[in-house]
């Protein structure tokens, strides 16, 4: 798990309300990025580590809501939390459908504002781990062949090995000893094994 100091990216056109946001975040041991224009954001890179986006939803230019929309197009992933003076339920319910991780009425608590950054940080914190998990695990199946990762998707698929053989078109004593190199190159023991990696590496494939 990455073990950077988590960055708290504030999105504001309210002056006054940055300048509170970062000491209330700095105190908590936040490291704070500000933004008075929703397109600064846009213009940063993204970034590696643990990081979320506390955004208001009425700002020049773009909104929060189409904030959200291209900051996903140029690749961003971290978690969003959106403050509002607005009370504007149905842009709540858009946002939090898009994927944001909290909605705050102004005024809200300062203990509000900090759980719903914790949380959203944690929820970065784990999709980083399961993409640290992922890359993990294509470094793992990097060394098979072309024909020994076929007979691998053919075996988790549930495929015999007689039937493997008839689809690759190739000998069935041919597919064990692919079977049995693939396995030993990714270190398993069992076809379980086997499948269980295979499952946990489908969703990057």
């Amino acid at each position: 798990m990455n073990q950077e100091r988590p960055v708290v990216l504030v999105v504001d056109d309210d002056p006054s309300v940055l300048r509170s946001l970062e000491r209330l975040l700095q105190v908590e041991g936040y490291a704070v990025e500000t933004f008075s224009h929703p397109r600064q954001l846009l213009e940063r890179s993204p970034a590696q580590g643990p990081r979320c986006v506390v955004m208001d939803l009425r700002m020049p230019e773009l909104n929060g809501l189409e904030l959200q929309e291209e900051l996903r197009r140029a690749g961003w992933s971290h978690p969003i939390v959106f403050i509002s003076g607005h009370g504007d339920v149905p842009a709540a319910v858009k946002a939090m459908k898009a994927g944001a991780v909290d909605f705050l009425p102004k005024p809200f608590s300062a203990a509000d504002l900090l759980g719903a950054v914790e949380r959203a940080l944690a929820q970065d914190r784990q999709a980083l781990a399961k993409q640290g998990e992922r890359e993990a695990l294509r470094a793992r199946f990097s060394v098979l062949s072309p024909r020994e990762w076929q007979v691998c998707q053919l075996v988790a698929q549930g495929r015999l090995n007689k039937q493997i053989a008839a689809e690759l078109g190739t000998a069935e004593q041919t597919v064990r000893l692919q079977r049995s190199r693939a396995m030993e190159k990714l270190a398993v023991e069992s076809v379980a094994e086997l499948v269980q990696l295979m499952e946990k590496l489908e969703p990057s494939v």
